[in-house]
C-alpha cells in the first residue's frame, strides 16, 4: 500500500472541514437551508450578527471578525423581511480553496447537451467584470473566484434549480466593511 503525502490532501480536507453541511446536503450551509430556514434559525444557531444591513430591500445578517464562523472570514444571510425566510447565504472562506478542490468536492463541469448528466455539475461563467464563477444549478450553489482566478472568493448558496438549463447565478456579494 502506497501512502500519499498529507500535503496533497490538505486542501480537500480543509474544504471538508470548512463546509461539511454543503457536502452532506449540498444546498444548505451549516444547517441553514435557503428557502427553508428562517431568520430565527440563523440567530439561534450562530448568535446575534455582528452587523445587520438592508440591501435591495432584504435584511442581511453579517457575521464578521469575532462573530465569523470557523473557516470563514465572513458569512452573510440574506433574509426576506416579509416572510423571515433565508433566501441566500454568502460565505467567504478564510483559507485558500482552488478550482480542483471545488470540482473534487461538488462535481465536474457539465457535459455537452445530450450527454448523460452527473448528479451535480457546474457551468463555467463570467461576471460583468470578467471573473470566473461556477454555477451548480442542481445544488443551488455558485462559486466565485478572485481576480487572479486561482482561489475561491465566495460561495453563494440559494435554493437549488433544476439543471442543466442556463440561468444566471446570483450576483457576487462584496464583503461589508
Amino acid at each position: 500500500m502506497r501512502l500519499r503525502p498529507p500535503a496533497l490532501f490538505a486542501p480537500l480536507l480543509l474544504l471538508l472541514l470548512v463546509l461539511p453541511p454543503a457536502v452532506a446536503r449540498a444546498k444548505a450551509w451549516s444547517g441553514i437551508e435557503p428557502g427553508v430556514s428562517r431568520r430565527d434559525d440563523v440567530v439561534k444557531r450562530f448568535g446575534p450578527p455582528s452587523k445587520t444591513l438592508t440591501v435591495s430591500g432584504k435584511e442581511v445578517l453579517a457575521y464578521t471578525d469575532g462573530s465569523a464562523m470557523k473557516g470563514t472570514s465572513q458569512a452573510q444571510f440574506r433574509v426576506d423581511p416579509a416572510t423571515g425566510l433565508v433566501e441566500r447565504i454568502d460565505v467567504f472562506p478564510s483559507t485558500v480553496i482552488d478550482h480542483e478542490t471545488v470540482e473534487a468536492t461538488f462535481g465536474p463541469i457539465c457535459p455537452k447537451a445530450g450527454a448523460p448528466q452527473p448528479a451535480a455539475c457546474f457551468q463555467k461563467k463570467l461576471t460583468d467584470d470578467f471573473r470566473t464563477y461556477y454555477v451548480y444549478l442542481r445544488l443551488g450553489l455558485a462559486v466565485f473566484f478572485d481576480e487572479q482566478d486561482d482561489r475561491v472568493q465566495s460561495f453563494v448558496y440559494t435554493a437549488p434549480r433544476p439543471g442543466p438549463a442556463a440561468s444566471p447565478a446570483p450576483a457576487a456579494s462584496a464583503a461589508p466593511r
